[in-house]
């Protein structure tokens, strides 16, 4: 489906920085490590602006958060 949706895509600093970002949310909640949820939480802030849809998404009415929310879930 991802194809079916995205011109262009998160590269390799999105993943980078979903890392960072859990590590921190996990720090500032008082654990040592993060787990599926800190990479949950901030999937949408991280990846939101670094997805680009193409004309079918924006034909079907398919927003950068769907994707993002189907990806997770």
């Amino acid at each position: 489906f991802i194809q079916n949706w995205i011109d262009w895509g998160a590269g390799p600093r999105a993943s980078q920085y979903l890392i960072l970002g859990a590590k921190g949310r996990a720090i500032l909640d008082g654990r040592p490590t993060p787990d599926i949820s800190d990479v949950n939480a901030l999937a949408l802030p991280v990846l939101r602006h670094r997805l680009i849809t193409n004309f079918n998404a924006e034909a079907e009415g398919v927003s950068v958060d769907d994707i993002i929310l189907k990806l997770l879930g």
